[in-house]
């Protein structure tokens, strides 16, 4: 998985370890491990769900400071509204 460089230092620490993505299709397994950020990270979980599920703790372990900055990140790939499906992806450092 590739991370933005401001967040690099924050998942290869362990202080990031949830991911917002917007994949047409899962692009990692759970229990997968991936090279990321200089270090290796394992899938915990993937959750399919309405960005308006996300919670504040899903901002946090995103090392996002608020929701709409979160929004705005992950939004690369495209709009993000309320009911946009997006994938929740928690991961740990191997």
């Amino acid at each position: 998985m590739q991370f933005s460089r401001e967040l690099r230092a924050a998942v290869a620490s362990g202080d990031i370890t949830v991911s917002i993505r917007l994949w047409q299709r899962p692009q990692v397994k759970v229990g997968g491990r991936y090279p990321a950020c200089g270090v290796l990270i394992e899938v915990d979980s993937i959750e399919f769900l309405p960005f308006s599920a996300l919670t504040s703790d899903d901002v946090r372990a995103s090392g996002e400071p608020d929701l709409e900055t979160l929004r705005a990140r992950a939004a690369h790939s495209g709009p993000i509204g309320p009911d946009t499906l997006v994938h929740r992806v928690e991961f740990h450092v191997v």
